[in-house]
């Protein structure tokens, strides 16, 4: 029995954890948020990058449990990476994960810059390159 109104939108709307296009041709996702014009609000932009670095810092660890004894710069820099590329693609930065294990920052930033994310992503690669080599937020 529906006795108020978010219920009542809950049932008329679908709960939908991906974007979809309604009827009407519009992005939506949620209950009906109507991404085309509505969009999101800073606050909630704000909850999603909170709620993303902290799934990206926990497929880290949970996949790399040496980044625990990184110094909170460092392991920043390889969590930008990972809520970048999905720890699937982190992980495939062999050279570059066992120089950083091994405290080979100089070598490990090299390494960095010697892929195609690199050539992507441009100046990102570059500032979190010199994150690792330097011990310092870029």
């Amino acid at each position: 029995m529906i006795t108020n109104l978010k219920d009542q939108l809950v049932r008329d709307e679908e709960l939908r954890l991906k974007p979809y296009t309604d009827s009407v041709g519009k992005l939506t996702i949620g209950i009906g948020r109507n991404l085309t014009d509505k969009g999101i609000s800073f606050q909630e932009a704000q909850g999603l990058l909170a709620n993303d670095i902290a799934d990206a810092t926990a497929d880290l660890e949970a996949k790399l449990p040496w980044t625990a004894t990184l110094d909170d710069v460092r392991k920043g820099a390889l969590v930008n990476m990972a809520f970048n590329l999905g720890i699937g693609g982190l992980l495939e930065f062999h050279d570059f994960l066992a120089r950083m294990q091994r405290g080979d920052f100089s070598g490990a930033a090299g390494a960095m810059l010697d892929s195609l994310w690199a050539r992507q992503v441009g100046a990102r690669a570059t500032r979190l390159s010199m994150q690792i080599q330097t011990g310092t937020w870029q």
